[in-house]
């Protein structure tokens, strides 16, 4: 099977090379029963990949079970992974397979396995080594034939090294490494993946695609996107959903996407840098108001530091006084002349965001 056609059966997005050297290895291991173990950080996709793997194995046949290690309770833990027999703990009313029996023949993901507690990492070892477990309260042995991909976010060596991880355990489960770049490192993929998930929302929601302008794509490559993929998807549909059918222009994402990490520690202003649907209305807002004050001390800033009294006088008697908005557009406009018309550049020499930028921009009328 050709790599294109596997990405594309698989839901796998982008043309980087990082994403196809993962493609090439997926397609080499997927078939044998090899443990594999994916490192990335949160929001990357790596359940995307696990699912691929799963899809081209020869365990396709019967679902994968996918379990999240640091969502489930200490005291619980075992119990679902393994089961227990009836009047095994308190509220035990009934037998219970655990995640290992319903997954027998078929591969069980287990996301963030860092954050297994330690008691159950020598358990998940012997399942891994013997193929073998006891159910809570049970007296005899169950056997069962499971694949396990494994995922995490954390630097398992280091955990390893601070005695958090056990090393007999992750060297058993690092048979073969994946290791997912953030988006911020395949920057060729993103423009893929956002006309993909506008594609995606459009066709859920009926509403006609909009196109992206080249602006907009050039605000979303150079934005660091500190939740990945998941951020990168959340944002286009805000956009979409607040944009009404209009093309999706700088603007809008200018709104969206501010990086609120570079901003002057000075100014006390909050950092944003995770969101998820349930919180994007209150985040808006917030970057809204905080955007106010953060525009107004950038105008205070841009007229007292870039302009002296001779600016203000031309003339040098006072007759001839420039307005404040003629010495904004004055500097917006030298700014643009010395920067080639690069936006990005320009806000950094105005020392003013982008968003502020392109509002002036519009306000002022300037032209390109």
């Amino acid at each position: 099977m050709i790599r294109e056609e596997f990405k594309s059966q698989n839901g796998i997005i982008g043309k980087s090379k990082e994403i196809n050297d993962l493609v090439d290895i997926i397609m080499q291991v997927a078939q044998s029963d090899i443990s594999v173990l994916i490192y990335g950080e949160s929001g990357v996709g790596k359940e995307i990949f696990a699912k691929a793997i799963h899809a081209h194995s020869n365990r396709s046949n019967k679902q994968m079970v996918s379990v999240n290690c640091g969502a489930i309770p200490e005291g619980i833990i075992e119990s679902e992974l393994f089961g227990h027999k009836k009047g095994s703990f308190t509220g035990a009313v009934e037998s219970r397979k655990g995640y290992f029996e319903i997954a027998d023949n078929s591969t069980l993901f287990l996301d963030e396995i860092g954050e297994l507690p330690l008691t159950t990492q020598v358990k998940l070892l012997r399942v891994l080594e013997n193929k073998e477990f006891m159910k809570l309260g049970a007296e005899t042995v169950v056997r069962v034939d499971v694949r396990i991909i494994a995922a995490t976010n954390k630097d398992l060596q280091k955990e390893v090294d601070a005695r958090r991880f056990r090393e007999d355990l992750f060297f058993r489960l690092k048979a073969v490494s994946l290791n997912i770049p953030p988006l911020r490192k395949r920057k060729n993929d993103i423009e893929d993946l956002a006309k993909h998930f506008a594609k995606n929302y459009c066709e859920n929601n009926k509403v006609v695609c909009p196109d992206f302008t080249n602006g907009a794509i050039e605000i979303l490559k150079n934005y660091s996107w500190p939740g990945n993929i998941r951020e990168l998807k959340n944002t286009i549909e805000t956009a979409i959903a607040l944009n009404r059918g209009k093309a999706l222009s700088e603007e809008m994402f200018s709104d969206l996407v501010s990086d609120y990490v570079d901003f002057d520690e000075q100014r006390q202003l909050p950092v944003f840098l995770r969101k998820s649907p349930e919180d994007a209305d209150r985040e808006l807002m917030y970057r809204a108001l905080f955007e106010i004050k953060k525009d107004i001390m950038e105008l205070k800033d841009l007229i007292t530091h870039r302009f002296n009294v001779e600016d203000f006088n031309r003339s040098g008697n006072g007759n001839d006084v420039l307005s404040i908005r003629d010495l904004e557009k004055d500097a917006i406009v030298k700014a643009l002349d010395k920067t080639k018309g690069s936006k990005r550049k320009a806000a950094r020499l105005l020392n003013i965001s982008e968003r502020t930028l392109y509002r002036k921009l519009k306000e002022y009328d300037i032209t390109e």
